[in-house]
């Protein structure tokens, strides 16, 4: 297991990194692995199903009713809210702790998946849920909340405090960002660390690749976007995926894993 001292001097002593390097490389990598994003997509949103129904049934059951009368009733909408009691909307907001939790269990076991398709290792549909299990989902939960407290934090801070414009609340945010969305990758390879230097290690790498990262995460998320809709938007279950592929490189890279030395042959 990697110790966060060891993380921080490979980010510490890492090279620079080539963007044209590392986003064709993801491109090499999404042609092994589109199938299991497409899965990935797939198992996400059976997760979320259960909830997307509960949130609904309420509006569906007025639109049937209304449908039956021939009445087009505005305030029945309006009645629906009213009625809605506390525990509806606390249901809510556990769901999608829950739900969030195991999405982002099925997110870590595809970077494993990216990993062992990478080295050409042999893999299984139950890597996907390697990570649904007690002594895991309970830190990806930890996560997720210190995420939100972290937003949540900043965003307080950029409203009532300090930032005067919009420019510069938009650069905290995008700043925040980026080391936020390494939390699922660095657990996936370091799920035995604890969930502050989990965190840590995120900003460290953020810090240090952080222009980088911004422009391979844009550019990746732009075009997986434009492939997809290209593709009469079904193809977003496909292209969705492609996200993870530039960060997973880049940690491999900067980082490594426990039995292979990281590769920085890459240069700037």
């Amino acid at each position: 297991m990697n110790t966060i001292e060891q993380i921080t001097e490979r980010i510490r002593q890492s090279k620079p990194l080539d963007f044209g390097t590392i986003f064709s490389d993801a491109i090499e990598l999404f042609k092994k692995t589109w199938i299991q994003g497409f899965l990935l997509q797939i198992f996400s949103a059976i997760i979320m199903l259960p909830l997307i129904i509960a949130v609904y049934i309420p509006f569906i059951g007025v639109m049937i009713a209304q449908a039956e009368s021939g009445e087009i009733n505005s305030d029945a909408f309006d009645a629906v809210f009213a009625g809605l009691s506390v525990i509806f909307f606390i249901f809510l907001v556990v769901g999608v702790l829950v739900l969030g939790t195991l999405t982002m269990a099925l997110q870590a076991g595809f970077y494993k998946i990216m990993k062992k398709l990478d080295y050409d290792e042999e893999i299984q549909t139950s890597d996907f849920f390697f990570f649904v299990k007690g002594k895991y989902l309970g830190k990806l939960f930890s996560l997720m909340l210190v995420a939100m407290l972290i937003s949540s934090a900043i965003g307080l801070v950029v409203a009532l405090l300090l930032i005067p414009t919009f420019f510069m609340s938009l650069v905290i945010y995008l700043y925040i960002m980026v080391p936020m969305s390494l939390i699922i990758l660095f657990f996936a390879f370091n799920p035995e660390l604890s969930v502050g230097n989990i965190i840590k290690g995120c900003f460290i790498l953020g810090n240090k690749k952080w222009l980088l990262l911004f422009g391979l995460m844009i550019v990746s998320s732009i075009l997986s976007q434009i492939v997809g809709f290209l593709l009469c938007g079904v193809g977003l279950m496909f292209t969705t995926a492609f996200v993870y592929h530039p960060t997973y490189l880049v940690y491999k890279n900067v980082i490594g894993f426990e039995k292979e030395k990281p590769d920085n042959h890459i240069v700037e």
